[in-house]
């Protein structure tokens, strides 16, 4: 009887697995001829000739020259002066550093090179900026900062004194 049994169970046990596989197995080619359907649909939609607009050439009426110093980004931050007689509205930083010692070394590289560099403080970064030139208007800034970036100090950048 237990025999029997036993042999009862596999038989079920084999019959629901195969019947499983196969509704799975119909299922995926379900899915797989539906997506076949949908890509056919959009292969058509596709074939359609696109819409092409004109371009119209007109000549120019007047040119104007563009000042890029009111497009530069410009950084605004709290500094005070550590090292220096002071900064005007607009200064270009050069360097930035956690350590006054490696700020320090900075300025003077530029002060032997002829700037009046100085270091500005950033508590709220706990900062030392290293700043090579200051203006008191954007455009002198930016035109220096840009013969900075030109030069050693690629990354030069604006600095708002707030």
């Amino acid at each position: 009887m237990k025999k029997y049994s036993a042999i009862c169970a596999s038989l079920g046990v084999a019959l629901i697995l195969t019947s499983c596989g196969s509704s799975k197995e119909s299922a995926y080619k379900k899915a797989y001829e539906k997506a076949k359907a949908q890509e056919q649909t959009q292969g058509s939609a596709q074939t359609e000739a696109p819409v092409v607009t004109p371009i119209v050439e007109q000549p120019a009426s007047q040119s104007t020259v563009i000042d890029n110093s009111d497009n530069a980004a410009v950084r605004t931050e709290s500094v005070t002066v550590v090292s220096g007689p002071g900064l005007q509205a607009f200064s270009v930083v050069v360097g930035s550093f956690s350590l006054k010692a490696n700020a320090e070394g900075l300025q003077n590289t530029l002060k032997q090179a002829g700037y009046d560099a100085q270091i500005a403080y950033n508590s709220s970064r706990n900062m030392y900026r290293v700043i090579a030139t200051t203006f008191a208007d954007k455009a002198s800034a930016v035109q220096s900062r840009n013969q900075f970036r030109a030069g050693t100090y690629p990354d030069a950048w604006l600095l708002f004194k707030n």
